[in-house]
């Protein structure tokens, strides 16, 4: 009789692995450290066969992650999102490490015909870490503008203003060493000049879908729409339809898609301006057009991205 598959649930925090077997109902508790990744090795390789969920944790995934795959044991990861909202699916509202192990083994089991397998790989997780501290310096940058504007304090809005500055050397620098390592490396740079051949995908845009999501030409349409969180889902029951709402979806991702957007509709991309613009004209706010536009920027990406051809606008 073959042994019924083991799902495990890991929910990561800094100092510490819950860990839950579905669907025996087992749990323990172990160090997030190289001797309780050891330990958790042993404990899952005494299972059969095993599939194992865990949830990003800010970086704090990753160790354990790594020492599981380089184990050879099929590891996914979830997006915390994707975790807490199947678990209000099921009415499940309280939230401790423990139940968070739970849900993440049983969003595992609804999901792992779809979901892709972790495989680390060291050049993304370095574009990653650029592009990510590159996002957190322009939020910053954009924050300290908008409180320049209000400053009547010449001493504060000069000490502001130099932080601004330096702020803008540091991104530049942050750009060059994201270009080179793009271009360190054939893979990488070949799918920068694929996304950046369509008008409006500039280089942060394309160095952001590098990093931030690897699924993209692996998955379908509507996948990596919802993925970014600019695909609609309905809310229709009986005869009340109130139209899709997008919802979750990976942030970073999406605000830099956004500006793409803006900048495609404005320096008039045949396939996105005209596409805007017909859905203006027929009444659609701004809004919602622009999203619309998104998802549809997208997923020209992803097409290219799976077929591998640059940009070809349709006659």
């Amino acid at each position: 009789m073959t042994q019924a598959r083991v799902l495990v649930g890991i929910d990561v925090s800094k100092a510490r692995l819950d860990v839950h077997l579905h669907p025996r109902g087992e749990a323990f508790v172990l160090a997030n450290d190289r001797a309780g990744w050891r330990a958790l090795v042993v404990r899952l390789r005494k299972l059969g066969s095993i599939a194992v969920g865990i949830e990003a944790s800010g970086g704090y995934e990753k160790g354990p992650a790594h020492h599981l795959v380089r184990a050879a044991i099929v590891v996914y990861v979830f997006d915390p999102a994707q975790v807490r909202s199947f678990a209000r699916g099921l009415r499940r509202h309280a939230k401790t490490d423990p139940i968070d192990a739970a849900m993440i083994a049983r969003c595992l089991e609804a999901t792992i015909e779809d979901a892709i397998p972790y495989q680390p790989d060291p050049l993304a997780q370095r574009l990653a870490a650029l592009v990510g501290y590159r996002a957190k310096l322009v939020a910053e940058g954009t924050a300290l503008k908008g409180y320049q504007d209000t400053l009547e304090e010449p001493l504060v809005r000069r000490m502001v203003e130099a932080r601004r500055v330096g702020l803008k050397l540091v991104i530049a620098r942050l750009d060059k060493a994201i270009a080179d390592l793009i271009a360190s490396t054939a893979v990488l740079a070949r799918r920068f000049r694929l996304l950046v051949s369509v008008p409006g995908a500039g280089p942060v845009l394309a160095s952001t879908l590098l990093a931030l999501l690897p699924e993209l030409g692996r998955i379908g349409a509507k996948a990596i729409a919802a993925l970014v969180g600019v695909a609609p889902f309905s809310r229709q029951s009986g005869n009340t339809d109130r139209g899709g709402r997008c919802r979750g979806g990976r942030g970073a991702v999406r605000a830099v898609l956004y500006m793409a957007a803006l900048s495609a509709i404005r320096c008039g991309n045949p396939a996105l301006a005209r596409f805007y613009d017909r859905l203006r004209r027929a009444g659609k706010p701004a809004k919602p057009a622009i999203v619309a536009t998104m998802r549809k920027l997208i997923t020209i990406l992803n097409a290219i991205a799976r077929d591998q051809r640059p940009w070809a606008p349709q006659p």
